[in-house]
């Protein structure tokens, strides 16, 4: 047998080389010895008021009652649905929750489990009447979940709500609103404005999406966005809530085109300054006249004023007397 031709060798290098390429395309690849090794999922987990089987029927805040100086219980539900223990911190805020106390501030809750954890809200002796809130919070690091909580201390409430500094910028009405009593507050707004010629706003009462705790306050905007070019207006806020809470309070703008304005202005002083320029040229036309002869301004001196006053007398000689026809 005659040896291969080179185009032969060649040919039969290609068809080889094509089953090798194949295998090493579909060979998996090793993993980099220096890759990140992948991070663990975040802790799936959540904290609500405990008492409810689904999420449906859990309650969306603590709500608890009481007189002054009574401690009262209630529980906090943390539910771990990770494949790892869960360790959270316990604790209060705001004004209700600093009155929470807990057995432990520290929790470590097993995985794909489900705890609950008491916790004691002691009212001040010195407490108030009325509404209370704050919250309870869990944190474990990564994650806050904050849960409210309301308290009604026993004994007479007092509704007592302050619309106060209404100011009128634009297109824009600004407001604060202020809770004067010892009750939660849920306050509804009504606006209303007067121009020169008529109403040009009124926009009847609705509630506001707001709770207000007991001397709390909330500033606000509200929108005005075809307020006048030109007028001048006065706006009136009025703010009710339940309980017989009332105020009303006003305030006062005048819209002026920025435009027209400023070309009124220029107008005027141009004005001005023609006519101040005409006064003062009719002033230097007056000094410059020359003045008729003969004629003397007031207050004026002449020529012969001005030279010295000398007084001129005849001289007479010494002598004899001589008689008229008298012959020598």
């Amino acid at each position: 047998m005659s040896p291969p031709t080179p185009r032969l060798r060649r040919a039969l290098l290609v068809l080889a080389a094509v089953p090798a390429a194949l295998l090493c395309a579909l060979a998996p690849l090793p993993a980099a010895a220096d890759a990140p090794a992948a991070t663990a999922a975040p802790a799936d987990w959540t904290a609500r008021p405990a008492g409810g089987g689904a999420d449906r029927d859990a309650r969306p805040y603590v709500y608890l009652e009481g007189t002054p100086g009574t401690a009262l219980q209630d529980r906090l539900a943390v539910t771990n649905s990770g494949r790892a223990p869960l360790t959270v911190r316990l604790r209060g805020d705001g004004r209700a929750g600093a009155w929470i106390g807990f057995a432990a501030d520290t929790v470590t809750v097993p995985a794909r489990t489900r705890a609950e954890v008491p916790f004691a809200l002691t009212v001040p002796p010195d407490a108030v009447p009325g509404d209370a809130s704050g919250e309870v919070v869990a944190d474990d690091g990564d994650k806050e979940i904050r849960v409210p909580v309301r308290v009604r201390i026993g004994g007479p409430t007092l509704a007592a709500l302050t619309v106060e500094d209404v100011e009128i910028s634009g297109g824009t009405i600004r407001y604060a609103l202020v809770n004067r009593g010892n009750a939660m507050l849920e306050p509804r707004l009504a606006v209303r404005a007067d121009g020169m010629f008529g109403t040009l706003l009124d926009r009847p009462e609705r509630p506001l999406p707001l709770e207000l705790a007991p001397g709390r306050r909330v500033e606000r905007t509200e929108p005005w966005p075809d307020a006048p070019a030109l007028d001048a207006v006065t706006v009136r806020l009025r703010v009710t809530a339940p309980g017989g809470a009332r105020d009303e309070a006003e305030a006062s703008a005048t819209y002026i085109p920025v435009a027209p304005a400023v070309g009124g202005g220029l107008l005027v002083l141009g004005g001005l300054a023609l006519l101040g320029s005409g006064a003062y040229r009719r002033r230097r036309t007056r000094r410059g006249d020359p003045e008729p002869p003969g004629v003397e301004p007031p207050g004026a001196e002449s020529a012969d004023d001005r030279q010295p006053i000398t007084e001129t007398r005849p001289l007479v000689k010494a002598g004899p007397l001589v008689k008229a026809g008298a012959e020598s």
